[in-house]
């Protein structure tokens, strides 16, 4: 859809479905199934529509809108399984899809590990008020101004010679989960994004570079001239990037990168990764993986956080965790299946799509206990690398070797110098996560939010 009228309304749309309409859709797919002779059955239904704006050199480029609804159904015949989902919610579909699910449920494999999770842990009582909706409806006009006053800051930044565009988006959904051993629940959540991408320099010398923002609440995103600031003054920052020198040297990364490290972590720590002994953590739990000062820490419950819930996976209630406590690696990340093999308790950190078997995530993730300022942190380093991009994947989660491409600046007497790119910094994360410093600069914009992070003695290879 590229004109600026507002798209038809649906007389089904997903978004007009109500909280307690999604969750009697995954109630009744339970009921159908346990009706249809499974033993138990959980079941997963989610809604959305998404409004999504670009622009482009001043231009509007396209507009588009898409709605869509998912329903998925696992069921259980004693210690058998299978996993169905459809997108088609006809009767007629809906009764065809239990059938299949019994069917196959009664030709698959035994897995001892598999079930619903412990009907004690469950959660019960109202949920937890997160302010994870605001009832938003914007219009394409309103997201299409945002864009427009996006690109034009970041075309504004002296030094900007392009754009690669704007663009705001908005959306809606709902998500429920019922079990047949007793939990039923469903939340809304809004969300809004604004994202500007420009090139500074000219020819070969070329760079790029974007701002963006993501809130759950429309009054929570941060302006557009903010957005396109940042996007213009960091492409502008990039260019001339010369090259690195190779050696042993400390590596500082930008908050915006640094997240990766605590993902890394996170991957390793899953129950998935420990129950088939494929983690470089598999003997860390109890002991200290970073320094003393320093803490991961997961608040699922945090107001209009990017990945608050009121409850997991599975109908477990969630809480705030310290994963790592003063350095001390405290927990693994379980969902109920991981947590029966490894003979322990699950955490509420499952996590469910349309389908398939649970698997883990986490909430908001941050890492706490940063003392120094970023000024003092940089003037500790002396001679190093200021990390702002990472390109590639190199990293090994059974060993944690990490080598990953990089861009950003050098740091020469303490601060700040000239940009440089093409660099690969390499070492291995074990190592990594014991020499990390963390700064006092964190701030909470995303999903995982890290301070300023410098880790000293890494490899650099200058290209």
């Amino acid at each position: 859809m590229s004109a600026l009228s507002p798209p038809p309304a649906h007389p089904r749309s997903p978004v007009m479905l109500t909280v307690s309409h999604a969750q009697d859709r995954a109630v009744d797919i339970v009921a159908r199934a346990r009706a249809a002779g499974a033993d138990a059955a959980d079941a997963v239904y989610a809604a959305d529509a998404a409004l999504d704006v670009s622009v482009r050199l001043g231009a509007l480029e396209d507009v588009g809108r898409s709605e869509g609804a998912d329903l998925g159904l696992r069921v259980f015949i004693g210690q058998r399984s299978a996993s169905v989902s459809t997108s088609d919610l006809s009767d007629d579909a809906l009764a065809t899809l239990v059938e299949r699910a019994v069917a196959m449920a009664r030709e698959a494999p035994e897995d001892r590990w598999a079930g619903l999770a412990p009907a004690e842990r469950l959660m019960h009582g109202a949920p937890p008020m997160l302010d994870l909706d605001d009832h938003g409806e914007p219009e394409p006009q309103a997201l299409r101004d945002l864009a427009l006053a996006a690109e034009a800051a970041a075309r504004d930044v002296p030094g900007v010679t392009n754009s690669e565009g704007a663009g705001a988006s908005a959306s809606r959904g709902v998500w429920a989960l019922a079990t047949s051993h007793g939990f039923a629940g469903a939340y809304a959540t809004t969300s809004y994004g604004l994202s500007a991408s420009v090139v500074a320099g000219e020819g070969a010398g070329m760079q790029r570079d974007y701002g963006h923002h993501a809130a759950r609440r429309r009054d929570l995103l941060d302006s557009p001239e903010a957005i396109g600031r940042e996007a213009g003054e960091r492409a502008v920052a990039r260019v001339g990037a010369g090259r690195m020198d190779s050696g042993a040297m400390p590596v500082v990364y930008d908050p915006r990168v640094g997240a990766s490290l605590i993902g890394h972590l996170i991957g390793a720590i899953g129950g998935g990764a420990i129950t088939r002994r494929t983690s470089f953590l598999l003997d860390a739990l109890g002991t200290r993986i970073l320094p003393d000062t320093l803490s991961v820490r997961d608040d699922p419950h945090r107001p209009h956080g990017l990945r608050s819930r009121p409850f997991d996976g599975e109908g477990l209630a969630v809480s705030p965790t310290a994963i790592v406590e003063d350095g001390v690696l405290e927990t693994w990340l379980l969902d109920s299946a991981a947590a029966r093999q490894l003979g322990l308790e699950p955490t509420g950190h499952a996590a469910r799509g349309i389908g398939g078997a649970p698997g883990v995530t986490t909430g908001n993730l941050y890492l706490d206990g940063g003392r120094l300022p970023l000024d003092t942190l940089l003037a500790e380093v002396g001679e190093g690398v200021y990390v702002t991009e990472l390109i590639g994947q190199g990293v090994n989660g059974v060993t944690g070797d990490y080598s990953r491409g990089a861009a950003g600046f050098r740091i020469r007497g303490g601060e700040l110098a000239e940009p440089v790119a093409g660099f690969t910094i390499a070492g291995n994360l074990r190592d990594m996560y014991r020499g990390m410093t963390a700064a006092n600069d964190l701030r909470f914009r995303y999903g995982t939010n890290v301070p300023t992070l410098r880790i000293d003695g890494m490899t650099v290879a200058g290209g």
